[in-house]
């Protein structure tokens, strides 16, 4: 089902492009998988295993990491009925709403189709924003459902994950098992290490590029969708300035998850990993709403 969320002809080219140089990157590690291991069989079932329980599983993994719980429109009326009101202005069928009993305030979305999805919202998030406000938020996280995103991403980073995996793999068989081992055997894991570094730190570069786009996409839906970027605008400056004031080390239990989240878990003096974020700058972001407010003629930005 084509829900009402406008298209976005840039994010496509680039999910396309980025999709395409992953496929690169993609086709010569399984290649060079399978000439250094000499298993076609090993290297598919990993793949495979891995691309098969992010994609299958990834609502439940969200939800567990999270402390997420699936809540009903009588336990969280006014949740519910924001939700309601946004999916039958985008004619998109209704996830599952779920809470999470945290004061980080956020929302994410997670699953592998509007059919099979769960928006979440911490509690945190709940207490800070008004309606409006929230409503732009999980427009924003709707978007993300309806234009297949967290599903994108799954496919595109799971190889990614798989060469990490493998990295991790390689180094700890060189530590504890090298004394063990014949001097081809050490030259083959190096080699096996080397290829899968590179191939890790080129997918999380053009993730991240991608990921980067994909916000400001979902900022824009949801503000047309709305016809209130403003108070996303809002939202957003209450949020980041929020997250900004909780310790790091609350950050840390949940900064796994910050390429889900509405607006990444990170504390004060970041500017360098800002570089390496799947989130454009809360500048950016808010430069972008600016914009599409004077598109609508909407009056003042009430972004304090």
């Amino acid at each position: 089902m084509r829900s009402r969320f406008e298209p976005d002809r840039q994010l496509t080219a680039r999910m396309a492009v980025t999709m395409f140089l992953l496929g690169l990157v993609y086709v010569a590690f399984i290649a060079a998988l399978i000439v250094l291991l000499k298993s076609v069989v090993l290297v598919v079932v990993i793949a495979a295993g891995l691309l098969g329980a992010q994609y299958w599983f990834s609502d439940r993994i969200a939800l567990y990491a999270m402390h997420g719980r699936i809540v009903t429109a009588e336990e969280e009326p006014r949740l519910h009925g924001v939700i309601d009101r946004l999916c039958a202005a985008a004619d998109m069928p209704k996830p599952q709403v779920a809470v999470s009993d945290m004061d980080v305030p956020n929302a994410f979305a997670t699953g592998r189709n509007a059919d099979h999805a769960v928006v979440c919202v911490t509690t945190g998030l709940q207490r800070r924003l008004t309606t409006e406000e929230l409503e732009g938020v999980l427009a924003h996280e709707l978007s993300h459902v309806a234009h297949r995103d967290v599903a994108v991403i799954t496919i595109a980073s799971f190889l990614g994950v798989l060469a990490g995996l493998i990295v991790r793999f390689a180094f700890y068989s060189q530590l504890f098992g090298g004394a063990r081992r014949d001097q081809n055997t050490a030259a083959l894991l190096a080699l096996v290490m080397a290829v899968s570094a590179l191939v890790y730190a080129l997918s999380f570069l053009l993730i991240r590029a991608l990921s980067r786009y994909r916000e400001l996409a979902a900022d824009r839906a949801a503000a047309m969708l709305t016809a209130k970027p403003a108070a996303l605008a809002s939202a957003l400056t209450k949020v980041s300035g929020d997250i900004a004031r909780i310790p790091t080390r609350d950050l840390r239990t949940v900064q796994a998850f910050n390429a889900f989240f509405f607006t990444p878990a990170l504390g004060p003096g970041t500017a360098v990993a800002n570089l390496f974020s799947t989130h454009p700058s809360l500048e950016r972001r808010i430069e972008a709403l600016a914009e599409i407010s004077a598109e609508l003629g909407e009056p003042g930005s009430r972004t304090r």
